[in-house]
């Protein structure tokens, strides 16, 4: 049996006891305190476990979606997030190389050499290779190099794991962000469609108080009252109008804020929004699911799991460099005078070897470096549970939020249409003379309140609405209805950099668990 038969089914032999060696704890997903059902009971809560993939279409307000959509192809805080992806995926890439010969390297060489002809040749050049007797001769040479330390106790294996884990991650944070921006999309847009209904209320009061005071100033100048009917009525009108560029200046803020979420520069957004609306008005009931839910749900909750799994590799990889690394070294070429000789069978040349390393004199730092990945382990476990504690919060202050504004819209619609009417009572008796003017100025002030307070109300069940939808998770499934990053950016990178197929959306999928750290392709 030849050599190289030999080292074959030695290195096969030792692949295979590697393939069966990991050192380190395999991860499991923590435990967390999650209820049973929420505290929240009502027949507008439905226990059905929904995804609330596209929940704004259940406000059937096109523009809301329009925006929605607009953003999720433009936002850069969501550009950034995914080429965070394809840095993880990159990365991923370069670890598993680990798991190949670590050392590959090619090597040639011509050497052409002439010696002195007034000195002995084997003084001047010690070694020489040919014959010693010609002073002028040439020497080529062509081999290829390599390393490589096996993966014995799976150190690099759970290197791959932990990249895995990262990777997944990463997608999780994505699809966090996609969350949080339709969030902060939906929020702002029932925010400025509130500012508008408000100031459409204050308009509309401000031609009211206008009458009162054209009222009052007739019954001035006839002689049926005092003059203090007059300024009463004009401080009132004054009073409602100083709220009128109030209002504008916060409804071109928030236009402005929703142009930066849709990545365009400030701007009144006229093409998307038109001039006014109203506040959008979602569905009488919402399914919530139950608690257990949102560990499938909520993409942070799985980031934070995901994160933590790749730490519990890291373990692995730091106990690993505790036991001997074991390695395989080797060398082969050709080595000739001529050129014609170069690729003969009789100019090849190798070498190759075995051996191993062992940091025992490093116990102390390696053992320590181990309780420092432990304890930052421990860590991300527990920033897990707060996290799975911190999502059950917002949606039950969510749903409290939610029902309670309801609530406050059904007793303050009474208070407006009472207040309305008690407004055009008033209004005809002081006319009529059958009342004063402080009666016209207290209906109208309690007009302007209520109305104003209504449209609060109503704004507030539509922005806790949106609350729910989000501390349910929902909107991460849009990842799947487009590119991580647009087209124009990812050309960009194409043209500065080969990437391969990894700008495909295909290629950065996150490894299933079970599959992680598993012995794969170089380039996967």
């Amino acid at each position: 049996m030849s050599a190289a038969a030999r080292l074959c089914i030695v290195v096969g032999m030792w692949g295979a006891l590697t393939a069966c060696t990991m050192v380190g704890p395999d991860f499991e997903t923590p435990e967390s305190s999650v209820e049973e059902d929420w505290s929240a009971r009502d027949d507008r809560l439905s226990s059905t476990s929904v995804d609330h993939d596209t929940w704004w279409t259940h406000f059937n307000d096109p523009q809301l979606t329009t925006l929605i959509e607009d953003a999720r192809n433009h936002n850069l805080r969501l550009q950034l997030a995914g080429l965070r992806i394809y840095e993880a995926r990159a990365t991923l890439g370069r670890v598993v190389g680990n798991l190949y010969p670590q050392v590959q390297r090619s090597r040639a060489a011509a050497t052409t050499i002439q010696l002195s002809e007034n000195a002995d040749p084997i003084s001047t050049l010690p070694s020489v290779v040919g014959d010693a007797t010609d002073n002028n001769f040439e020497n080529y040479r062509f081999g290829i190099d390599a390393a490589w330390e096996l993966d014995f106790w799976g150190r690099f294996r759970r290197g791959v794991a932990a990249a895995d884990a990262n990777l997944a991650g990463a997608v999780d944070d994505y699809e966090a962000v996609l969350v949080t921006l339709a969030g902060e999309v939906g929020a702002a847009y029932v925010l400025l469609r509130t500012l508008e209904e408000r100031l459409t209320y204050a308009e509309r009061n401000v031609a009211i108080q206008q009458r009162s005071l054209e009222i009052a100033q007739v019954r001035f100048d006839n002689g049926l009252t005092t003059e203090l009917d007059v300024q009463q009525a004009r401080v009132l009108l004054r009073n409602t109008e100083s709220r009128i560029p109030v209002l504008r200046a916060g409804i071109s803020q928030v236009r402005h804020s929703l142009s930066v979420l849709l990545g365009r520069p400030p701007t009144e957004l006229a093409d998307l929004l038109g001039e006014r609306g109203t506040i959008p008005k979602g569905p009488d009931t919402l399914d919530v699911g139950v608690p257990a839910d949102l560990l499938r749900r909520r993409p942070d909750v799985r980031r934070a799991e995901h994160i933590a799994a790749s730490q519990s590799e890291l373990i692995g990889v730091a106990r690993a460099d505790m036991y001997p690394a074991f390695r395989l070294l080797g060398s082969v070429g050709y080595v000739a005078d001529s050129t014609s000789d170069l690729f003969d069978s009789d100019s090849v040349t190798g070498i190759g070897g075995f051996g191993f390393m062992w940091k025992f004199l490093n116990y102390g730092r390696l053992r320590n470096n181990v309780r420092i990945q432990d304890a930052r382990f421990q860590q991300l476990v527990t920033a897990y549970q707060l996290t799975v504690l911190g999502a059950a919060r917002e949606v039950e202050d969510a749903l409290a939020g939610y029902l309670g504004a309801q609530e406050e819209v059904r007793l303050k619609s009474d208070g407006v249409a009472a207040a309305e009417r008690a407004v055009d009572l008033a209004l005809t008796q002081y006319r009529d003379g059958v009342t004063s003017y402080t009666t016209v100025l207290d209906t109208q002030r309690v007009q302007l309140l209520v109305q104003d307070t209504l449209v609060r109300a109503r704004g507030k069940v539509a922005l806790n609405l949106i609350a729910a939808y989000k501390a349910l998770g929902g909107g991460w499934g849009l990842r799947a209805q487009g590119e991580l990053i647009p087209r124009d950016v990812r050309l960009e990178m194409e043209k500065r950099t080969n990437w391969g197929e990894l700008l495909k959306a295909e290629e950065v999928a996150p490894v299933p668990p079970n599959e992680r750290g598993r012995w794969r392709g170089p380039d996967r």
